[in-house]
């Protein structure tokens, strides 16, 4: 082996190594040493490699020196990394240069798209065949029937209205998405949006025979952010608490001031919603905030919930330097807790009170 290719293939940042043509690998780079293995210099390709496709694409670059690309699949029992190989003969040295190249992010990403895809038309499949449906209906054999008439128009209302909610979702998404590198500038009163939220979801609260508690006193309470997208974070907490957790009867509001918070390594301050309900599975918990992933598909279907919302909820604690944070005991409620930077000092009030 000549110093320069050896020189080569360690200046390559990617894994690299090179086989001559007695099918003998001759060099590898370090990262090449720690993909495949460190004794693989003067062992036989074949015996190191392994897969059926990888061996193929070396084996014809050594044949006709003409360049190939294959894919290289490590697991490690946790993880899978995808692995783009390219195969290319150096005439000069006489050996065929192989080079992995990671694209495990790139593989997830398009699983991603695919997966969201299938699951907004699984999700607009659903009310859509049900209005098709009903429309059949009213055309044929309910023409007439102007009692089936009335019913089958208000299940198309909650059906339309369903599908009216997934694409306010989709779109909220949307406008997240593209704002998530830009950080808000404006300073919020945390007080005020919380106020607001429960002035707007205590009908809600009273017809599900929910108490809405405050356990925070009515100072001001700043913080860096965009006021709107904090109160679509808290109005979609409170109203989950309150659909989810309507068997605990009440659901308590809370502000925290942490003078640092290790994940936001900052001051902070803490916004806890906290219910009395059925509580969560642990092994739903992290998986929460992923699209359209529900802990009880059916009873969030009843309810009226898209799966999006707390992904939007994510999306916006993230755009504000945020972090959420949920902790549940089954048949002990559950308390969901966004902490957002914070440079004031203040203490919060520990008497709760009615909203």
């Amino acid at each position: 082996m000549s110093k320069a290719l050896a020189d080569i293939l360690a200046a390559l940042p990617l894994p690299a190594l090179a086989i001559e043509g007695s099918e003998r690998i001759i060099a590898a780079n370090s990262e090449a040493r720690a993909l495949i293995g460190q004794g693989i210099e003067g062992r036989n390709y074949v015996t190191m490699l392994r897969q059926p496709a990888l061996l193929d694409a070396i084996d014809n670059v050594l044949r006709d020196s003409r360049p190939r690309t294959a894919q290289y699949l490590v697991s490690d029992d946790v993880h899978d990394c995808i692995y783009d190989v390219s195969v290319r003969a150096v005439a000069t040295q006489s050996v065929v240069l192989v080079s992995f190249q990671d694209i495990t992010h790139l593989e997830k990403a398009g699983q991603m798209r695919r997966d969201f895809v299938a699951n907004v038309s699984h999700e607009l499949r659903t009310p859509l065949t049900a209005l098709m449906g009903f429309i059949e209906t009213l055309r044929g054999p309910a023409k007439n029937d102007s009692a089936a008439r009335d019913r089958f128009l208000d299940i198309m209302q909650g059906e339309a209205g369903r599908m009216n909610r997934l694409v306010g979702d989709l779109l909220s998404l949307s406008r997240v998405e593209s704002d998530g590198r830009v950080r808000p500038r404006d300073t919020v009163n945390l007080t005020d949006i919380l106020n607001s939220v429960l002035r707007t979801l205590k009908p809600l609260a009273t017809d599900a025979g929910v108490t809405l508690e405050v356990d925070f006193e009515q100072t001001p309470v700043e913080v860096t952010g965009d006021a709107d997208q904090l109160m679509q974070v808290f109005t979609n907490l409170i109203e989950n608490a309150v659909k989810y957790g309507a068997s605990g009867k009440r659901v308590t509001l809370r502000i925290e001031r942490v003078a640092r918070d290790a994940a936001l390594r900052s001051p902070g301050v803490v916004i806890h919603v906290v219910d009395y309900g059925p509580g969560i599975d642990a092994v739903h918990i992290p998986r929460l905030t992923e699209r359209f992933y529900r802990a009880d598909n059916h009873r969030s279907r009843a309810l009226g919930g898209t799966g999006l919302g707390l992904a939007i909820v994510k999306h916006i604690i993230n755009r504000h330097r945020g972090r959420l944070r949920v902790h549940s005991t089954l048949g002990q409620g559950a308390q969901f807790s966004v902490a957002l930077p914070s440079d004031t000092d203040a203490s919060a009030s520990e008497t709760p009170s009615e909203a």
